[in-house]
């Protein structure tokens, strides 16, 4: 890789290249995890996850696609309780979701990690839970529903009392209009079988495989649940309401239960009619302003009702004001090989024990059998497995699980500083450097590789080992590179590059082919060999070609073919050039006219006004917009303004232009412009100009003159038609070429006056409809 980079003219300081899988690296991934730990932010515990079937490992729910599937091998992911390690990044959620707001972010990125985060104000009320199964057992006939007359206050069971059900709402203010609370399948009170008949919990059971493979069932058309068993007891009113099992409640979403109102929302009023939950109580007015049917609230508006309610809750212990956030705790462990181990020793004794920091790095075993199937193979090893917690006597082993490999990219810019530092994880001179002034990277990271870097970013702030908070200042989200696809529309099977030709010849319907833009990668086989492109086309074109196909947020469809547009276009300011050359070489052979003069003096303000255009709107693309695409068209509006003022070739004012063309392109085609810029330098002295020592990179950057008048930026050219004929050519103030009422007067004076709507048909000056074309921005303007 190394290689292709440099044969594309990429250089980098490879002094400062790092390897997150080396152990000099994941001591320090190590020593931030005890960190974390000591903080209570890192934290062990059973936890529902989604697990890969295939990688026989935990998934993060960021891990798991909209279909389902994991990220790494498509396989349907599936639901189990394990015990595994977390990081508390719920703890920085505020200060996560205000951080953004100081962000130079792309809006769409921001908004991705805000409704992640997923912020959401509202009140909590505590139902305490009654076993009633013996007295209110649901009827035979409905498996799925209470008996008809719900208890109006359900006794105790002889058994232990019951917990209670804590359930979050948006919406206080319909707290006495609970029909029903509904829980998760996922919820933890499930995990207490003993309270449930073994009906039920198959019941669930058959829930949670049906979520296992469908990201939600918010939206279906059918609202699965099954009655518990238990009764809830309303908070104020004291009656009973049933508990129910439902597939529609989030489990990654406030307590996982939720109040039933159905009189109130549609999935609770679909849920309730389903189950024979009906009829329903509305508790606010028809307009939405009032709080009804609510004993002593009622009366009271929505707002100051719904703050009553939780008020008179809180004072009474069953209830309050609570924030919710979608986001949830970061799920590191993962049961495989590949990963920084975590440190921590499992002792009888002790219990959990972090290995000492001078014990580090926990190094990953050599010789370790790969099976590819069952558990971690760090739990074959036992060598490895045997531990010292520090007390005599105890026998302690150590934790087989390993991080996320997310753990060791949420720092590594730290490390770039300095990154063969042996003592600390990263130099004191991060608090000079960062945060990063530019980060470029892709969008798909938006709620993974990026927020959990500012995570980790903000813990480290906190605790004191940095002067910043943010990590990344600026982000530049590029868009990925597509390859042509080829698929039997049949099978679906991608087709190799030896197979597509024939087929297409062919053209067998029963193996018709698909061809579409898609992500290069191998197992499509639409990938691109860059040294092959290089070698046909040059380092710099391709380079260029790359920066001007497609802004770089956006996806880039690689067409071959397409490069030979941007090679004939170096090869004209090639050309360009050394024409240039051959007539400065021959200067003295060239005859001068007063009429030549005057001619050249007005072509060479047009150069001078598009050199300064193109320095302006190329520093503008590179540093304040990055819109790359944009310099270099800039710099072909350039190029052809002197293929047009071809005339000057040889002229001090047409060198100047040439110079800064090699310079402003230099960073984009740096091994042409670097023969261009030697090649001028060569004939400096026939103009009577100064040699500049130094090659074209190591040149200061061009300065736009802002106060030429006529700097095309400042004036529009625009060409005027009438009738589809040329009538005038228009040179505008820019600030006003957004001016329609101005645009239609200077129009009229164009064609020699008249109404906004001509004199008549036919006749002079009448213009119907008239357009003007900006020779620079391709705009029109239609005026009438």
């Amino acid at each position: 890789m190394r290689g292709q980079m440099a044969s594309l003219g990429l250089h980098f300081n490879w002094d400062r290249e790092l390897s997150t899988c080396s152990p000099e690296y994941y001591k320090w991934t190590q020593w931030l995890f005890l960190q974390l730990f000591r903080r209570g932010l890192a934290y062990q515990k059973q936890a529902l996850v989604n697990w890969d079937p295939v990688d026989k490992t935990v998934l993060a729910n960021e891990q798991v696609d909209d279909e389902g599937r994991s990220w790494r091998s498509g396989a349907l992911a599936e639901k189990r309780y394990l015990l595994q390690w977390f990081f508390k990044i719920t703890h920085y959620a505020e200060q996560l979701l205000s951080g953004l707001e100081t962000l130079e972010w792309p809006a769409s990125v921001k908004l991705m990690q805000t409704e992640w985060i997923g912020k959401s104000e509202g009140a909590f009320f505590d139902f305490q839970l009654r076993n009633t199964l013996e007295h209110h057992h649901p009827s035979s006939s409905s498996s799925s529903s209470p008996s008809s007359s719900s208890p109006s206050s359900p006794s105790s069971s002889s058994s232990s009392p019951l917990p209670s059900l804590r359930v979050f709402t948006t919406r206080p203010e319909t707290l006495f209009g609970v029909n029903f609370l509904a829980v998760s399948p996922e919820h933890p009170l499930l995990l207490k079988t003993e309270l449930f008949s073994e009906s039920v919990m198959a019941t669930v059971e058959e829930m949670r495989s049906r979520l296992s493979h469908h990201s939600t069932n918010n939206d279906s058309s059918s609202k699965h649940g099954v009655f518990s068993g238990l009764y809830a007891v309303h908070p104020f009113t004291g009656s009973g309401v049933p508990v129910y099992v439902a597939d529609y409640v989030v489990s990654d979403y406030g307590t996982k239960a939720v109040m039933g109102v159905p009189a109130h929302d549609a999935r609770d009023l679909q849920f309730a009619a389903e189950h024979r939950l009906l009829p329903v109580t509305e508790v606010v007015s028809s307009d939405g302003l009032s709080i009804i049917n609510s004993y002593q609230f009622s009366g009271l508006s929505v707002e100051e009702g719904s703050k009553s309610i939780v008020n008179s809750a809180h004072s009474q212990g069953f209830g309050g004001h609570m924030t919710q956030y979608k986001l949830r705790d970061w799920l590191i462990s993962r049961q495989r090989y590949w990963g920084a181990p975590i440190p921590v020793l499992h002792c009888r004794k002790c219990g959990v024990v972090p290995v000492p920091e001078t014990q580090l790095p926990v190094i990953l075993p050599t010789g370790v059998e790969f099976k590819g199937r069952g558990p971690s193979p760090l739990s074959q090893d036992e060598a490895w497995l045997r531990g010292d917690c520090g007390k005599p006597g105890c026998c302690a082993r150590r934790e087989t699980d390993t991080m996320d490999t997310f753990v060791d990219s949420s720092w590594y810019f730290l490390r770039f500083i300095d990154p063969h530092l042996n003592d600390k994880p990263f130099s004191e001179a991060v608090r000079r450097w960062m945060p990063v002034d530019l980060y470029v990277g892709g969008v798909e990271h938006a709620i993974l590789h990026l927020l959990y870097a500012r995570f980790i970013t903000h813990f480290l702030h906190d605790q004191g080992f940095l002067s910043h908070k943010e990590p990344f200042q600026k982000l530049l989200a590029q868009g990925m590179v597509q390859g042509k696809t080829y698929r039997l529309r049949s099978s679906g099977r991608y087709l190799r590059p030896e197979e597509r030709e024939g087929r297409e010849m062919v053209g067998n319907e029963d193996d018709e082919v698909r061809v579409s833009w898609e992500k290069m990668s191998k197992s499509k086989y639409n990938g691109v060999d860059p040294e092959d492109v290089i070698r046909e086309y040059g380092a710099d074109t391709v380079r260029v070609f790359m920066l001007f196909k497609a802004p770089p947020e956006l996806d880039m469809q690689w067409d071959t073919q397409a490069i030979r547009g941007m090679l004939r276009w170096l090869g004209r300011v090639w050309t360009l050039t050394h024409e240039h050359v051959k007539v400065c070489q021959r200067r003295g052979e060239r005859e001068e006219g007063e009429e030549k003069e005057e001619e050249g003096e007005e072509g060479e303000q047009k150069i001078v006004s598009a050199t300064h255009r193109a320095i302006q709107e190329v520093t503008a693309s590179f540093t304040e917009r990055h819109t790359f695409n944009v310099a270099v068209s800039e710099l072909m509006i350039l190029s052809n303004t002197l293929r047009d003022g071809r005339s000057l070739s040889g002229s001090p004012a047409y060198h100047s232009a040439l110079e800064t063309l090699c310079l402003l392109l230099a960073p984009m085609a740096p091994h042409v412009t670097a023969h261009l810029w030697e090649d001028l330098q060569g004939v400096r002295r026939v103009l009577g100009l100064p040699i500049i020592k130094g090659d074209v990179l190591s040149q200061p950057w061009p300065q736009c003159d802002e106060s030429l008048p006529n700097r095309p930026t400042d004036t529009v050219e625009f060409v005027l038609q009438v009738n589809g004929r040329k009538r005038a050519v228009l040179s505008l103030p820019s600030h006003l070429v957004d001016s329609e009422d101005l645009s239609r007067e200077v129009v009229r004076g164009a064609v020699g006056g008249g109404s906004d709507r001509g004199r008549g048909r036919g006749g002079e000056g009448d213009c119907g409809t008239s357009q003007t074309h900006c020779k620079h921005c391709h705009q029109m303007m239609s005026l009438r």
